[in-house]
Formats: structure tokens, C-alpha cells, sequence
């Protein structure tokens, strides 16, 4: 068999075991549940549909809670094999260090995009049986559920970078927790500072559509906020995006899964074990 289908399916019964699948998939349809039926409530009232107006709620809950659960599944998929003893064994058998990585890869990719498609579909279905849906509400809960999985893509592949560049599985969770702060919280903090500093003129002002762009969370929530016309002028980011395409979101996503996963790589190529 292909070593890097057997690595992932590896990393999938793990995730069975642990009842990781169950626990992600459970607390993404609950607290989706709450906060998109929370959030459709004033629908009516700003003639929008119930779906349109659940990507708002949905995207703030997947900017934060995504990143989190993708983190913590990961941050120790290198260093903690090679803690327990178990990352040279994998290697004597016939399998590259690329393989390895992609195999791990595939696997928790897998985990994280069953537990969200299950968790915000589930609430898709019952929000848009409660209320009117729209063909553009369709479209933008479809572009939510896709980008929901590519951030959490994302976050796998900086775990993972995170996990090659440490000796410690403690110091990995630490390292974990503080880039979650770094680029989900605090970024948007310092940025929103710095414009209330500087009353949003000058240079700043006009670097911020680029600034957002630097950060993974702010380019999905660019992307679901921005992207259609009537999720736009509900959640009123159609200003704060200014004239970004859709289309530079998701290289910035891109981007975020690509470079840190060729990192890991680069890294963990060259690393004495």
C-alpha cells in the first residue's frame, strides 16, 4: 500500500480513538447551532435571509475556534512521535520524510474538514429549514463551509511547523497557544490601535486592505464578509476590504498553506533525529 494513504489513515484511526472526530465534529454543529440561529434572528428585520446573515455569526466563531482546534491537533504531530520513540520507527520502514509529512498531513486534513463540513452543514440545514435561504444565501454558505476548511488547512500546516522547529511537546503547546494570540487576536488588536492612533490617514490608512491580506483569519474573513454584495452590507466590512478581489484572499490562503508546509518540510529534512 502507498505509504503516505497508510501514514493517513494512521492519523485518522488516531483520531477515532482519541474521539477527536466526535469531539471537533459535536462542538462545531453545537456552538454553529447557537450562534447562527442567535445571529438570523434579526434576518427579518434587515430583509436578508437566514443563511446570509448566519455567515456573519459562522465566520466570527470559525476565526476563532478553527485555528484553535487545528492547533491543537497538530502541534505535536513531529515532536510528540519523536518523544515517544515512535517517529524512528516510522522512518526504518520504507518511507521518505516527505511522505511522512504529507501522509500526516492528508490524515488530519481529513479530521478537521469532516468535523467542520458535519458541524456548520448540520447548522446550514437546520437554519435554512427555519427561515427563507435565498439562492445568494446558498452561495455564500457554501463559500463559508469551503473557506472554514482551507483556514483550518492552514492552521494544520503552521502546527506542523511549529511541531519541526521544537525538541518539546510541552514547548510546542506553548508556542501553540501563542501564535493562536499572535495572528487571531492580537493582530487586529495592534492593527485597530494603530489606525485609532493615526485617525486611519496617511500611509497607514492606505495599507490597510494589504495588512489584512498578511494575516490568514483577516483574509477569510475578508473573503466571507466581503465577497457577496448582500453579506457585505450586512456585516459592514465592504469599506474595511476596500478594492481587494476575492480572488487575492485566497492567494493569501494559499499562501499560509503552502509556505508553511514547505518550511516543515525544508526543515525536517535536514533534522537530526
Amino acid at each position: 500500500m502507498n505509504p503516505i494513504v497508510t501514514i493517513a489513515g494512521r492519523e485518522i484511526r488516531a483520531g477515532l480513538r482519541n474521539r477527536w472526530v466526535v469531539a471537533a465534529t459535536g462542538l462545531l454543529a453545537v456552538l454553529a447551532l447557537v450562534l447562527g440561529f442567535l445571529g438570523s434572528a434579526p434576518a427579518g428585520e434587515v430583509d436578508a435571509g437566514a443563511l446570509t446573515v448566519s455567515v456573519v455569526s459562522l465566520s466570527s466563531l470559525s476565526i476563532y475556534l478553527l485555528p484553535l482546534l487545528a492547533l491543537l491537533l497538530t502541534y505535536d504531530a513531529l515532536v510528540g512521535e519523536l518523544e515517544d520513540g515512535t517517529l524512528m520507527l516510522l522512518l526504518a520502514y520504507p518511507v521518505s520524510r516527505w511522505q511522512l509529512i504529507t501522509g500526516k498531513f492528508i490524515g488530519h486534513a481529513a479530521i478537521l474538514a469532516f468535523a467542520t463540513i458535519v458541524g456548520f452543514g448540520l447548522a446550514g440545514v437546520a437554519i435554512a429549514a427555519t427561515g427563507s435561504v435565498g439562492d445568494q444565501g446558498v452561495r455564500a454558505f457554501a463559500a463559508l463551509l469551503i473557506s472554514s476548511v482551507a483556514l483550518g488547512w492552514v492552521f494544520i500546516g503552521v502546527g506542523y511547523l511549529i511541531s519541526v522547529l521544537v525538541r518539546e511537546r510541552s514547548t510546542a503547546a506553548g508556542l501553540a497557544v501563542v501564535v493562536w494570540l499572535l495572528l487571531v487576536v492580537l493582530y487586529d488588536m495592534a492593527l485597530l490601535a494603530t489606525l485609532t492612533a493615526t485617525g486611519g490617514e496617511n500611509i497607514i490608512g492606505q495599507a490597510v486592505p494589504a495588512l489584512l491580506l498578511l494575516n490568514p483569519a483577516d483574509a477569510y474573513r475578508l473573503f466571507n464578509l466581503s465577497g457577496l454584495a448582500e453579506v457585505a452590507s450586512f456585516s459592514g466590512l465592504g469599506a474595511a476590504g476596500g478594492d481587494i478581489a476575492l480572488g487575492w484572499a485566497l492567494v493569501s490562503l494559499l499562501g499560509w498553506l503552502v509556505v508553511p508546509l514547505g518550511l516543515t518540510w525544508l526543515i525536517f529534512r535536514r533534522r537530526e533525529l
